[in-house]
């Protein structure tokens, strides 16, 4: 197995885990040594001793430790010295960005709409520094589309994106693209992957590149990126290896196992200035990476859109990352500074902990209270200076330290705190400003920690006429009244939930593997198509309406001016969207049909797993997977016992099962296709599938949705 490929997956699988495997051993090591010298390997996020009086000789090790390693690795700080990298030292809240997000694309008014992004983000976190487009996955490999394409076929293209991209950086935010390395079974670039990725960079003026279940980038990446444009960083998903620190400016602090005391994020200990992002994507409490981040001066990836489930962040959560957010911002240098010192042994109340930053005329000690009990009263003493002016920044106030130094205060639970000084004569430039502004956040306290919660509905279905008889090249459905299984593989993307309840705080419970369960149907007596509806069969449709789709793009783009292929009559249509397919219906006195319509006919009420039998068997079905597809009445010996053809594996087939949560939009697919990307288990579902096989296809804009490997068919309602 190719190596890049092997560590691919093994990353991919750990990722799931939750943890970071080589680091916890030595996680549990150097918490149990923590009173003696680091051990050369560390966490990602070091484990702090329990014991106060161990603290002194911990922080001394520290910093013998990062001497160590300095020099162990021969590290250049050359990078972060470059001013085109020096926005980085401010780039705290980093929102990861499905563009699939209904906030994001209004398809109705085919307009991006950031301005919602940005301002949703500023009223519920103070505001984003970074965001990231993320485009392909769980979308990729439905047909041979690469991750490229899919910021190509984005509504408007890359020329849209870089429009995008121009607005955000107007209102001071940059802008990432994501790598997929494990895309390696789909439509070929013909240039290589970072060559594919420097021109999209260039073409839309991205400032980073997110590598998706990577712990680092080549130095290939970083030669070509300057050549491509100036200011790109990388930030790798998995622990970056601290050898690489001087190459990626920014990392994710990614399920991080924490000692019970604030432990110190490595990366950003050995180099202040490298900028971490605390992200748990399954999990509705989000207080461990808020404290993670306000312990070490570093930030926050804000993800509430996980695939197409919505984890929505809780409101005490928010407010308390936009109380964070403007602090961070106002001592940006400071908290990317060398001068700082983890857990400062002058805190008042139990379980609560503090870091001091400094420089010659400020101190900054940031709190938090890792308990769930709010803590009122005196959180710290500090050697009183009567010459110096101290400021509460959570309360947005000035305190008053009393004769011993002692000053009080009130941290939520879970919460964080905030106490600045410095001296009465020196003015701090707007400090003014961020005072106001953290009065005006510190209005909006809550201890609300339920998560915002989303609830997908169904869209409602417009019966056909009642039939009386039974057209032509249709089969009769019986009504049925009952239970069916269900199977999807079990993937982040999850089933038919806004977010599915056994995700919540631990992620798909056995990712990538098939998963059953029941659903009860009530399906009235119903006529289905005999067949797929055909090329031709579209064609006469074309002819008779003069139909045009409002976006053309990839509508039934394997027409040769406008001509189907010679051959392909008899072929599924396919390179049409839901839009596209309700037309054709409509025009046909028809509809399409519902997921547990089309699943009776392919399995009847038998509930055979293949429409023929219970055994996959040899000639009865399209067995491609490279998306060549065959005529619907190619295979008679694979018809569904109602006498329909070609129910399994020609094309997936669209259903009236649309479902809507007012953030993703998404039908289901049923059938499998003659289409199979090879080499990830990341890729959406392909070739023979079962007939009870359900697979979750998000919607966006017709340019995307429009496959090589869908098609459809419709049904009527018949009279009792």
């Amino acid at each position: 197995m190719d190596i890049h490929k092997k560590h691919v997956i093994i990353s991919c699988t750990l990722l799931f885990l939750g943890i970071i495997f080589p680091f916890t051993i030595s996680a549990q090591k150097s918490f149990k040594n923590s009173f003696q010298d680091l051990d050369p390997i560390q966490a990602p996020l070091i484990p702090a001793p329990s014991d106060t009086t161990q603290w002194k000789h911990f922080k001394k090790s520290l910093l013998k430790w990062r001497e160590q390693i300095h020099e162990k690795v021969n590290y250049n700080a050359s990078l972060y010295d470059r001013e085109d990298f020096q926005w980085i030292r401010s780039s705290f809240n980093c929102c990861f960005l499905m563009m699939y997000d209904q906030r994001f694309y209004d398809r109705n008014n085919n307009c991006y709409t950031i301005d919602k992004i940005l301002v949703e983000g500023q009223k519920r976190f103070g505001g984003y520094d970074i965001v990231v487009l993320w485009h392909a996955y769980p979308r990729i490999g439905l047909d041979p589309r690469n991750q490229f394409d899919f910021y190509r076929d984005m509504p408007g293209g890359l020329n849209a994106l870089k429009e995008v991209a121009n607005k955000l950086h107007e209102k001071g935010v940059k802008v990432y693209i994501n790598y997929n390395p494990w895309d390696t079974g789909t439509r070929r670039e013909s240039i290589g992957d970072i060559d594919a990725l420097a021109m999209v960079i260039k073409a839309i003026g991205a400032d980073g590149i997110f590598l998706d279940t990577m712990d680092r980038g080549s130095e290939e990446f970083r030669q070509k990126l300057d050549m491509s444009r100036k200011g790109v960083v990388l930030e790798s998903e998995l622990a970056l290896p601290v050898e690489d620190i001087s190459r990626h400016h920014m990392s994710w602090a990614q399920w991080f196992y924490d000692s019970p005391v604030p432990g110190i994020l490595r990366n950003k200990w050995i180099e202040p200035r490298h900028m971490q992002h605390g992200i748990s994507r399954w999990t509705e409490d989000k207080s461990k990476e808020l404290q993670t981040a306000w312990m070490n001066g570093s930030g926050i990836m804000i993800w509430e859109n996980v695939f197409g489930q919505w984890v929505g962040w809780s409101p005490r959560d928010s407010y308390i990352l936009k109380t964070m957010y403007g602090i961070q911002h106002y001592f940006s240098e400071m908290f990317t500074s060398d001068q700082w010192e983890p857990l400062v042994n002058n805190t008042l109340a139990t379980d609560v902990y503090a870091s001091l930053w400094y420089d010659d005329n400020c101190q900054l000690w940031t709190l938090v209270n890792r308990s769930y009990i709010q803590k009122d009263g005196p959180l710290l003493q500090i050697t009183l200076n009567k010459d110096w002016a101290y400021y509460d920044l959570v309360k947005g106030e000035e305190v008053f330290p009393d004769k011993s130094g002692v000053i009080e205060g009130q941290i939520i639970p879970r919460g964080i705190g905030c106490i600045v000084a410095f001296p009465k004569d020196k003015t701090l430039k707007d400090f003014d400003k961020l005072l106001s502004s953290q009065s005006l956040i510190a209005q909006e306290k809550t201890y609300n920690t339920k998560s915002v919660q989303i609830k997908a509905s169904l869209k409602p279905v417009s019966p056909t006429k009642l039939y009386k008889s039974i057209p032509q090249n249709m089969v009769e459905i019986d009504n049925y009244e009952g239970e069916i299984p269900v199977v999807f593989n079990c993937r982040e993307i999850g089933y038919y939930q806004s977010l599915e309840h056994d995700f919540i705080n631990r992620g798909p419970a056995i990712p990538h593997q098939k998963i059953t369960f029941s659903r009860h149907i009530k399906v009235n007596h119903v006529a289905i198509d005999a067949t797929p509806v055909t090329n031709a069969q579209y064609k006469e449709f074309l002819e008779a309406t003069g139909y045009k789709p409002r976006f053309p793009e990839n509508f039934l783009k394997h027409w040769k001016n406008g001509e189907i292929p010679v051959g392909s009559e008899q072929h599924p249509v396919v390179y049409v969207d839901l839009d596209d397919a309700r037309a054709y219906a409509k025009w046909a006195g028809k509809r399409l049909p519902r997921e547990e319509e089309w699943q009776l006919a392919a399995a009847g009420k038998e509930m055979y797993k293949y429409p023929w039998g219970n055994n996959i068997q040899a000639g009865h079905c399209n067995e491609h997977t490279n998306g060549i597809t065959t005529p619907v009445k190619a295979y008679p010996l694979g018809r569904a016992t109602c006498g329909a053809w070609d129910m399994c594996s020609n094309t997936w087939e669209m259903t009236e099962s649309e479902y809507n949560d007012e953030r993703n939009r998404f039908c289901i697919l049923k059938g499998g296709s003659s289409y199979k990307a090879e080499g990830s288990d990341w890729y959406f579902d392909g070739g023979i599938q079962t007939t009870d096989f359900a697979a979750k296809q998000l919607l966006l804009y017709p340019g995307i949705d429009r496959c090589s490997t869908v098609g459809f068919r419709c049904v009527i309602d018949l009279k009792k």
